[in-house]
Order: C-alpha cells, then structure tokens, then sequence
C-alpha cells in the first residue's frame, strides 16, 4: 500500500510533533508549524497524535493512491479534489485504489496537513518522524518530497469502517490578527520606545518567512546597546530582534541557540495562527503573563480534546 506524488508542491515534507530530546545536542526539535492541523488530521483517524503527516506549504500535492485508505486534510484551504469532485477539509475521507488527489493553492491559510489512518510507514529517526533537511535525515529520505516519490502506508482496510464519517468545522485563518507576547528573557535589552513599537506597532510577514524563522516588517525596535548577547537557547516562538531592529519569530526548524537579544516569546496557543499566516498577512503583538499563555495554551489543549469527543458523536 503506497501513496504516489505525482506533484509535490513546493515545499512538502513529513512532519510530526517534532523530536525531542536532541537540542542539548545541537539537533532542531523541527516538526509541524501547525500543530494543532496536525493533532486534528490524526485524531480525525484514530492515529496516535505523534503520527506523521505531510506538511505542505502554499501550495497542496497532487498524488494517487495504490489501495484502498481513510486520509484526513486539514489546515488552509488548497482547494482539494479526489479524481476532479470536491472534497472537504477536517473529516475522515475514504479513498480507493487508483483514486487521484489534488490540492491547488491557497485560498485561505498556508499550511495543510494531509494524514493517512495508520500512517506512513517510514522509519523514525531520534523517535520522530520529522523531516530535517539541513541535516537530511528524518521524514522520507531526510528531504522535502519531489515527483515520482512513493510512500508506504501502514492502513488496514478493515479501519474504513470506523473511521468514515469523522469530521469537524474547518478553521478559517484571518490576513490581520494579534499575537500574544511573554516579554523576555531579554527584554530589558530595549528602550521604552523600542518596547513601544513593538507593541503598538503593525508588521508585515515577508517572503523571507519559511520553517526557521517568520521575518517581519514595520517598525524598528530600538535597543539600549546593541543586541548581541551570549548565545542562548531558542524556544518556539521567540522573538528575535537582530541589528536591523526588525523581528524574527522563531520556528520549527529554528537554531538550538541564538546570539540576539530576544524581546518576547510568543504565547503556544498562537503558534498556530502564525504558521498559516502568508507573506503580507499583518501581525501586532500584545503582552500577556506566562500564567496568561499557560491558560491560553490549556484551553486550546481542551477544544482539541472536546473535538475529538464530538467526531464520535
């Protein structure tokens, strides 16, 4: 049982919930940009959570299948067709041999999630599923996917039965939101009119944003004395400001360490948002405490949870 990519898009690889355990030793935790479009797809298919999905960016795959399978999609809206009909997103698809999946662009987010009930059946590596290409290892082959790749699926046929029909509402992705900020560590780096831009100002993600780092932008931020600093560890969702004043979130794919000045870290409840926002898509930030972003973070963890009771109804 495999799925062929006809067409892989521009920029499609195997993601899961990232690999841990490895930034200690310089290794990137990777994994989705989205992941509660991933968390979604595989709960919409019974897969344990930490189950690979395709992550396709602007643009979705066109691919065919060799067996009969139940695949979920979930994220942006790329427009998706099985054999020339529409189909929707957020709910279990049943899918036959021979079936032609297609996605086209974009029309709303940037991100989708494609996953298979039972999963790709590819080896993990470090105890992830998670491409990195810098170093080429993980997902398929330890690269994005390219036409003619074939990928081997775990899926029984006797899950169709229980799988089919699962479904959720699809999330709609605003082109102007608010992200919520955990100023520091390093915030005591920028002037009060520095702090002042960043948080009132408006920010433009450009087309340098990819898996690393979401380039913003607007507004200088001001600094004290310079921004350097002796490197630290990055988490998803820092904020780093480099000697241009202009913000860098950090990402998936982001460096274990960092030697700029970090103003804030966004809140994980809006990672999400971030990950299907497109180049232009405007971006203001708004302080909040760690216990806020625990709250927020907590409640997102619950919708996924209630979601899931509510596919069984």
């Amino acid at each position: 049982m495999s799925i062929q990519i006809l067409s892989p898009g521009p920029m499609t690889t195997v993601q899961d919930l990232g690999r841990f355990g490895g930034m200690r030793l310089g290794f990137s935790q990777g994994g989705a940009m989205d992941r509660v479009s991933l968390l979604t797809a595989n709960r919409l298919l019974l897969n344990n959570d930490s189950e690979g999905c395709l992550e396709m960016t602007f643009s979705g795959v066109r691919a065919v299948f060799d067996a009969d399978c139940v695949i979920a999609l979930t994220g942006a809206d790329m427009d998706w067709k099985i054999n020339g009909e529409d189909v929707s997103r957020c709910r279990a698809l049943e899918i036959h041999a021979g079936d032609e999946l297609s996605g086209s662009a974009a029309k709303n987010g940037f991100r989708a999630y494609l996953g298979v009930a039972g999963g790709f059946d590819i080896k993990p590596f470090m105890g992830s599923y998670s491409t990195n290409i810098k170093c080429g290892v993980g997902g398929f082959e330890g690269r994005r996917l390219k036409a003619n790749d074939v990928l081997p699926l775990r899926m029984e046929r006797s899950a169709l039965l229980y799988r089919y029909n699962r479904r959720c509402e699809p999330e709609e992705y605003p082109d102007a939101f608010t992200l919520r900020v955990v100023p520091g560590p390093q915030d005591d780096y920028f002037t009060e009119d520095g702090m002042r831009a960043f948080l009132s100002g408006e920010y433009t993600v450009t087309k340098e944003a990819d898996r690393m780092g979401v380039r913003l932008d607007g507004p200088q931020i001001e600094a004290k004395d310079g921004v350097d600093i002796v490197s630290d560890g990055i988490a998803f969702g820092a904020v780093q400001i480099p000697a241009s004043g202009k913000p860098i979130i950090m990402a998936a794919d982001r460096q274990t360490v960092g030697g700029y000045a970090k103003i804030a870290t966004v809140a994980g409840a809006d990672m999400p948002l971030l990950a299907q926002a497109k180049p232009g898509a405007r971006v203001r930030f708004a302080a909040v405490t760690q216990q806020e972003a625990e709250r927020a973070y907590r409640r997102m963890m619950r919708r996924l949870d209630e979601l899931e009771y509510n596919f069984m109804r």
